[in-house]
């Protein structure tokens, strides 16, 4: 119960941001998901419900791309290099971003910063 309790806020602001933020085909959602270890993104079509590209830092192709640095913002670094230069080899070069209710700082402003870099526009 408690642990629900510490979830709420979260899940308010990403349902509220949801609310707002939907993905089509010319500029579809990239979404971010985060967790205690781990980070993943994906570039989304809302209007047919189709996931285009998927990058988590479980995989082990980012493993390896990591290097020394394995800390967590490292890991979102990548994540978002990778998820950019994915994008724009399925010709997407425009998406509309979806931090998923989590605050745009440390580990998402990485991820984000990481794809503008990368090609990604938004």
């Amino acid at each position: 119960m408690r642990a629900t309790r510490r979830l709420d806020p979260r899940i308010r602001r990403h349902l509220r941001i949801r609310s707002k933020v939907s993905g089509t085909a010319e500029r579809p959602r990239l979404s971010v998901h985060r967790t205690h270890k781990h980070i993943t993104a994906q570039i989304v079509n809302d209007i047919e419900g189709r996931t285009l590209v998927t990058v988590t830092s479980t995989a082990k192709e980012i493993l390896g791309l990591l290097g020394e640095d394995r800390s967590k913002l490292n890991r979102s670094k990548v994540v978002g290099r990778r998820i950019g230069e994915l994008a724009k080899a399925k010709g997407i070069v425009k998406v509309v971003f979806d931090r998923g209710g989590y605050l745009y700082h440390g580990r998402i402003k990485a991820l984000a910063d990481a794809a503008r870099q990368s090609g990604l526009s938004f």
